[in-house]
């Protein structure tokens, strides 16, 4: 492609991957930055998904030089493992949605994917391959680590520090100065109001 336009695909063509596709739509309704090519995929449901070819499997990314890609899969090891079948020298979008607020100091990661009504407030610092799903906040000084998945509605509070391949369920609520372990799962709803360990699971109000 020509100018800054850069060939893009995505990794994953489920639900979360269709979500994808409208939000590069809205990108690059403001600037075009992205040249969406389809999809990669081990088991795609049909040849055609939001009217873009699967274009093949993971292991076919070789075959894209030059090419950006971004996992659109919601589980954190399962991020982490295809990154496993992917050239090391492989390229990754950060995607923004327009309608995401963005304060000061902040530092996002390649790879990750943060979806409409998102607010990052200031001096955040957020990993590589990381997804903050619809309309959640993230507050002031706080931490959140590589393949981390956090679903809709999410409120983290400042001065949380969230380790690597954290799974945040829809409508978590997380105090301040809590430190959530490598590994966790939150359920949904649940609030956290203290340190979570590597590889919990925690649910309830407050989470267990």
């Amino acid at each position: 492609m020509e100018g800054n336009i850069k060939d893009l695909i995505i990794i994953g063509c489920g639900g979360f991957g269709r979500e994808v596709v409208s939000l590069v739509g809205r990108i690059n309704e403001k600037r075009v930055e992205w040249n969406l090519l389809g999809f990669l995929d081990d088991n795609p449901p049909n040849s055609k998904v939001a009217n873009l070819n699967v274009l093949g499997k993971v292991t076919d990314a070789n075959k894209f030089l030059n090419c950006y890609f971004v996992i659109s899969l919601g589980n954190p090891q399962t991020k982490k493992d295809v990154l496993k079948n992917l050239p090391s020298n492989s390229q990754f979008a950060t995607l923004i949605h327009p309608h995401v607020e963005i304060g000061d100091r902040n530092r996002i990661g390649f790879g990750s994917i943060i979806c409409a009504g998102t607010i990052i407030t200031v001096d955040t610092t957020i990993g590589n391959h990381v997804i903050l799903n619809l309309g959640c906040t993230v507050g002031h000084d706080s931490f959140i680590g590589d393949y981390v998945s956090i679903m809709p509605s999410t409120n983290i509070s400042g001065e949380v520090e969230i380790e690597e391949c954290v799974y945040i369920g829809t409508g978590t609520k997380i105090i301040n100065q809590v430190k959530i372990g490598r590994n966790a799962i939150l359920g949904a709803g649940s609030v956290v109001s203290k340190s979570i360990p590597d590889n919990c699971t925690a649910v309830g109000v407050p989470a267990k």
